[in-house]
């Protein structure tokens, strides 16, 4: 089928996550990607661009692995489908086990889900239960933080904080509380780092006082922002964060559906980056390298310890899903752990990871770019314009995204424009040359975006 044809199915049998309402069956410009190899993929008109974004955050490996290809294929043909609900596949326990000696503390207890916001859904329910057990059952607010994502299922979208998304979806509000984003580029009266970093923890504190530690159930935190425009905390904040929720008696859960599977150069950076032991770790995307839909969380025995065996009132964990540690999905992710072990892609992410954040940082001299930051192979590069007032702002913010978006596919990179944000997470296996070439085609967008700008009279 030709491009226009792609488009015209979609356009009248297609509804896509995130979909602009007010354009459905209208799009006439989405690229058709048919193909994908290395850190590449190729459009229905034969177009070759860098993923940027690594699908979404999620192609550790590259596309086009025979060796994982190969895998699934092999137990497609030995065991295509086994119920966790009753069975135990081995695919799953083997699985099991090495997560379990990679993750920090006494976190050795998994469990497998089909995604990351299933993944927060099934352990925010896992501690609703636990104090429920436990007799705690008002014990059940939840802090989080403005700009964070955790997810799409109900419990997830509630605790997200994407402030500048347009939606009328119903969702949670009650009990969920949310901090500032620990962002010190959208709070420039702090003079430093460090004293927006005091103040962040002085407001944990101050929320959890004001809530009652007796009635809040967990505090939860991507270690870095990912998709609210990857933001990263303030030196020390994570481990701050951490004290303080602990000396409450307050569940930590980390979300690391981004940060995991070697992103920022570990299998799990809560510890090895930041210092931290969470009760709970949540993973999903990298886990398989995008090739089948996969994640779950780790938690804690110590935590697991006083709500399970005799202290379990005969109660089950009724949560779970169809595939749950499908056997496929498992032999996926194997076969990408034995990838990234194999070609030390850990190692690699170490290497290029500093010289990939020192080339963005270049893109500073573009007067449209605000601010660069990021850590390991994540970054996003944020475009600054002045508007008369915030609706007015916003839709600038929104045709900058589109407009460097629609310059760079063109010159040949994908970026994922997040309004006004450019996020870059590249496949794992990138190379120093590709990022000097992912780093030259987004400043030329850039420029090629402030040009548009000016001769329209958009002031920059």
């Amino acid at each position: 089928m030709t491009t226009k044809q792609h488009r015209e199915i979609y356009n009248k049998n297609l509804l896509h996550p995130w979909g602009d309402l007010s354009e459905l069956g209208n799009d006439e410009s989405s690229s058709v990607i048919v193909k994908g190899k290395g850190i590449h993929i190729f459009d229905s008109d034969g177009n070759k661009m860098i993923d940027g974004p690594a699908g979404m955050w999620c192609m550790q490996t590259g596309y086009g692995r025979k060796e994982i290809a190969d895998a699934v294929s092999k137990q497609i043909l030995s065991l295509s489908y086994a119920t966790s609900f009753t069975l135990i596949n081995d695919k799953e326990t083997e699985l099991a086990k090495r997560i379990s000696e990679q993750t920090p503390g006494d976190l050795n207890r998994i469990y497998f889900t089909t995604g990351g916001s299933t993944a927060v859904d099934s352990a925010l329910r896992l501690c609703q239960l636990a104090n429920n057990i436990k007799g705690a059952r008002n014990k059940k607010q939840i802090i989080t933080r403005e700009k964070a994502y955790h997810g799409s299922t109900y419990l997830s979208a509630s605790v997200t904080g994407k402030e500048r998304d347009k939606t009328a979806m119903d969702i949670k509000r009650e009990g969920i509380h949310f901090l500032k984003a620990p962002c010190h580029f959208y709070y420039p009266e702090f003079d430093n780092e460090d004293d927006f970093c005091d103040f962040l923890i002085n407001e944990l504190e101050e929320k959890i006082i004001e809530i009652g530690p007796e009635n809040i159930m967990a505090f939860i935190a991507e270690p870095i922002l990912a998709s609210g425009g990857v933001i990263v905390p303030p030196k020390n904040y994570n481990y701050r964060c951490w004290e303080v929720v602990k000396r409450y008696n307050i569940i930590y859960i980390a979300d690391e559906v981004v940060t995991a599977f070697g992103r920022l150069g570990y299998w799990f950076a809560s510890e090895h980056v930041f210092g931290i032991i969470p009760d709970i770790i949540i993973f999903a995307k990298g886990i398989t390298s995008g090739y089948i839909p996969m994640g779950g969380y780790a938690v804690s025995e110590k935590f697991m310890s006083t709500f399970s065996g005799d202290e379990a009132d005969g109660c089950l964990y009724s949560n779970g899903y169809t595939w749950s540690g499908s056997p496929v999905a498992c032999a996926a992710a194997l076969a990408s752990w034995d990838i990234i072990d194999s070609e030390n892609l850990l190692e690699h992410v170490l290497n290029v990871g500093p010289y990939f954040q020192q080339q963005l940082q270049l893109l500073r001299d573009i007067p449209i770019v605000g601010n660069v930051r990021g850590h390991g192979l994540m970054a996003a590069v944020e475009m600054t314009v002045r508007g008369e007032n915030e609706q007015d702002l916003l839709e600038k913010d929104y045709a900058i995204g589109e407009l460097v978006d629609k310059h760079c596919q063109k010159l040949g990179l994908l970026v994922r424009p997040f309004i006004n944000i450019c996020i870059i997470s590249p496949p794992l296996i990138i190379t120093k040359k590709e990022i000097d070439n992912l780093v030259s085609i987004l400043r030329k967008g850039l420029e090629l975006t402030m040009r548009d700008l000016e001769e329209i009279g958009v002031s920059l």
